[in-house]
């Protein structure tokens, strides 16, 4: 077994680890102990359909020994039937080679091995394992995983719902807001990612060679196959697609990988905007003992993980993208492309959880700096501008905005000048003293509220 550090990808060297949890779905041994569950319970329904004639449903020892060949599937059993596909040149007829191979001893299933793999073609093997197993990866891996990191920035959000920071439009200051108003927007946009993904339904086919059960309705002619497919494929927790070609036309696929991408979009503005508040000094960084953050400058305290999380989006999205984009085009009833691309739907969602779990590891670094967000504010009264504009035009002063512009744009502005301004203006003493009693540090109008209730 060759060393982690002769890994051609990081996935299966660095990070490694990381990665681990996916491993048991989207893994090419993975993928054939999908296909040895899909050709089973394909080989358990047409036992229990009555009207095909020369089957019997099996015993129940018999379906408890066809359950244990899916739960005792191991690595060994994947590199045997990687040996027969050696030969055959073909991987979904090694399966139906080593399922024949296994139960040949089994006298119930002996009369019955013919109907391993019966009017299927590969692909109605492939769809439903691939949709399977992207399902698995999902509710099991990915989406606990992104529920992890909203709950941390909820955490944040609620924390420092009321700490006022300076706001930065076009990077020049603007408005004030709150440190966990900035953080609940984030939650309540991956939130709505998460139902995205967790929304798309995922489709599968069991039709044979092009689509038209040509090899059902010719070999069994007394079976209703539409149906008997229909509930074949929702018994797999799957929704029936009835039209298709050889390949089950992975628009659904296009729609999760899409869903992802998105998803990581979000997270890619989370990880720029972190990144700059740390450089602000918005937000310190936890130190951890030993830890170096510069091999020549060592003040150094770099926000590598969220660096990481960033590089990791760019790579997933790329091959998410492709796929969402390859996935849904085959000439005519069948071309192969598809099934090498989606053979890296693995390496795409690795780099997804490679990402969500680098930034979930930055979060849990970061602590606020109220002294130097307050610092900040001090030194940029003039975004009050736009309070005081605002209430001269409500009291029906003209030329408000004019007015303000002329005393503030592309400058700083400090109280006292402010001050001076706010008492000269012909406004009622309420509003007045309102606006007087008003800091950049208090200018946030609901954005504590809103950070709270998310």
């Amino acid at each position: 077994m060759p060393s982690p550090l002769a890994a051609l990808s990081p996935l299966d060297g660095r990070y490694a680890r990381t990665a681990d949890p996916l491993r048991q779905t989207l893994s090419e041994s993975g993928l054939i102990r999908y296909r040895v569950q899909v050709e089973l319970a394909w080989l358990r329904a047409l036992a229990a359909e009555s009207a095909i004639q020369g089957l019997r449903p099996f015993s129940r020892s018999t379906l408890a020994a066809l359950d244990r060949l899916v739960e005792r599937f191991d690595e060994g059993d994947a590199e045997r039937i990687k040996a027969i596909e050696s030969r055959t040149n073909h991987d979904v007829k090694a399966i139906e080679y080593w399922l024949k191979e296994r139960l040949a001893r089994n006298r119930e299933v002996q009369g019955s091995l013919e109907f391993i793999h019966f009017a299927c073609t590969s692909e109605d093997i492939n769809n439903l394992a691939y949709a399977r197993m992207l399902g698995d990866a999902r509710t099991g891996v990915l989406l606990p995983s992104l529920d992890r990191l909203i709950d941390a920035l909820r955490r944040l959000a609620h924390r420092h719902a009321s700490l006022p920071m300076l706001s930065r439009t076009h990077g020049q200051a603007a408005s004030p807001t709150t440190l966990g108003k900035e953080m609940a927007n984030f939650v309540h946009r991956l939130r709505r990612a998460r139902d995205r993904i967790a929304g798309v339904s995922l489709l599968g086919k069991m039709n044979g060679a092009v689509g038209n059960y040509n090899a059902h309705v010719t070999a069994c002619p007394e079976v209703d196959w539409e149906p008997f497919c229909r509930r074949f494929v929702e018994s797999l927790g799957l929704e029936f697609n009835p039209y298709t070609i050889q390949i089950e036309p992975h628009d659904a696929f296009a729609e999760l990988f899409d869903a992802y991408a998105r998803a990581n979009s979000v997270l890619l503005d989370l990880d720029r905007d972190v990144w700059g508040y740390i450089s602000l000094g918005y937000f310190r960084q936890k130190l951890r003992k030993g830890e170096v953050g510069s091999s020549t400058m060592p003040h150094k305290v770099n926000p590598i993980d969220f660096e990481n999380s960033e590089g990791n989006v760019g790579i997933a999205n790329a091959l998410l993208r492709h796929l969402a984009e390859k996935l849904p085009v085959s000439r005519w009833q069948r071309d192969l492309s598809d099934s090498t691309a989606l053979r890296n739907a693995g390496v795409a969602l690795g780099h997804t959880l490679l990402a969500q779990t680098a930034c979930l590891a930055g979060l849990a670094k970061l602590e606020a700096d109220p002294r130097r967000l307050a610092d900040d504010l001090d030194a940029n009264w003039e975004v009050l501008g736009e309070a005081v504009q605002q209430v001269m035009r409500r009291h029906g002063l003209p030329d408000g905005y004019e007015k303000l512009k002329a005393m503030t744009r592309g400058r700083r502005l400090d109280r006292a000048r402010l001050a001076t301004f706010i008492r000269g203006l012909p406004i009622p003493a309420a509003a007045k003293k309102r606006l007087l009693a008003l800091t950049p540090a208090t200018y946030t109008g609901l954005a504590a509220s809103l950070a709270k209730r998310i």
